[in-house]
């Protein structure tokens, strides 16, 4: 097995990390103001307003980051079952009938659940949640994910379950990327690739019913295919003409004008574009690359991290950052029938943000412990213990 260096020596990687997280959630308060600061809603205008609920996020948020920068992440693993339970008894609240009172209709969805003056969004937790509970469940089973019955069966039980009760809410975008998350973990943890084949078949199935079950989302897709003009044609050709607008320097914060009528929900589902017109072709090179930054991070701290609970979990944490800052771009660009994943660390959204913050923090701290005689410690035994199960 290889010798991990002390963390000593890479150091670099999880201030460098750090650094990445803190300009691109700096960056999202600057460029949320200036995507809603025209905006106004009964004589006033909310560019203030949400620039302030994105502070107050990115202060409790960044309280998280830095406890699970410092809390040995092998702490995640023993909470990954309370952590879990407690996910699908919150993601059920929202599909009961008569829990309206905590968890109202919004825009045609349940998605949140509101505790006095405070609100969240269940299925971003979810979306951490699966992350940590399937790095448990993989490390726990080493070769065993390779079988059906036992390695993948109790991963589809479970990701089964949540992805109903998402798709309730009704949030199917979410849905599959947490279902994907899942997927990854398990691919990272060597499951094999006929069973994800035969997964996939039946997750394709099962999407098409949801997308053909909903107008709304079939009128999406036959759009994006060039079959009709609906709302979500005009959503994408304002976001791309807001690109377009941008050129090279954009036309300067806060004087983009898709966000006046033209482009729905320029502050959070396509905050790209508006950052595209704002700050032109140099901002949105900026975003990518730190983004692209924040992944190869990531997979460096995975590979070289001495314990298979702690690789996958950062797998998860890094994809999960990752695929959705990618599929969020894909939509605005036309790329990908129109969804409502926000960009992580910048959309609007104290959800998204608070749990981005803590999966950094999570992740740091993987990168932090590398190398130390705790975590040797305690991936020798479970190796060997995998070794003789494959003999």
């Amino acid at each position: 097995m290889r010798a991990v260096r002390h963390p000593g020596e890479l150091r670099w990687e999880t201030r460098l990390l750090a650094v990445i997280v803190a300009t691109l959630v700096v960056f999202g308060i600057i460029a949320v103001y200036g995507a809603s600061s025209l905006i106004v809603d009964h004589g006033q205008r909310l560019g203030w307003d949400y620039a302030l609920t994105q502070v107050s996020g990115a202060a409790f948020g960044g309280v998280l980051l830095i406890i699970a920068s410092r809390i040995d992440y092998y702490r995640w693993r023993d909470l990954a079952w309370p952590l879990m339970l407690l996910t699908l008894v919150l993601l059920v609240i929202p599909v009961l009938p008569f829990t309206l009172g905590i968890s109202p209709n919004i825009n045609g969805a349940r998605r949140w659940i509101r505790i006095g003056p405070a609100s969240f969004q269940v299925s971003e937790l979810a979306r951490l949640v699966v992350v940590i509970w399937c790095a448990m469940l993989a490390a726990k089973k080493g070769v065993r994910v390779r079988e059906l019955r036992k390695g993948v069966g109790p991963f589809v039980t479970v990701l089964g379950a949540i992805f109903v009760l998402v798709l309730l809410q009704p949030n199917l975008s979410m849905a599959t990327l947490i279902t994907m998350l899942g997927g990854v973990v398990l691919f990272a943890s060597g499951a094999r690739i006929g069973h994800f084949l035969l997964l996939l078949m039946v997750g394709a199935i099962v999407a098409f019913n949801a997308i053909q079950g909903a107008q709304y989302r079939l009128a999406r897709v036959t759009s994006y295919l060039g079959q009709g003009d609906t709302d979500a044609t005009w959503q994408i050709k304002q976001s791309i003409i807001g690109f377009g607008s941008g050129q090279l320097f954009g036309v300067g914060l806060g004087e983009g004008q898709q966000k006046l009528g033209y482009l729905p929900y320029a502050y959070s589902d396509f905050l790209f574009s508006s950052i595209g017109e704002e700050w032109g072709f140099i901002g949105v090179c900026v975003i990518v690359m730190l983004y692209s930054l924040f992944c190869w991070l990531g997979f460096r701290i995975a590979r070289t991290t001495d314990d298979p609970f702690g690789r996958y979990l950062a797998v998860g944490l890094t994809v999960a950052v990752g695929l959705t800052a990618f599929m969020h771009m894909a939509v605005n660009l036309g790329m990908m029938p129109t969804t409502g994943l926000t960009l992580p660390f910048v959309s609007y959204g104290r959800s998204s943000l608070v749990i981005s913050l803590l999966g950094a923090g999570i992740l740091i701290n993987i990168g932090r412990m590398r190398g130390k005689p705790r975590a040797q410690v305690r991936a020798q035994p479970r190796e060997r213990a995998r070794e003789r199960e494959a003999a």
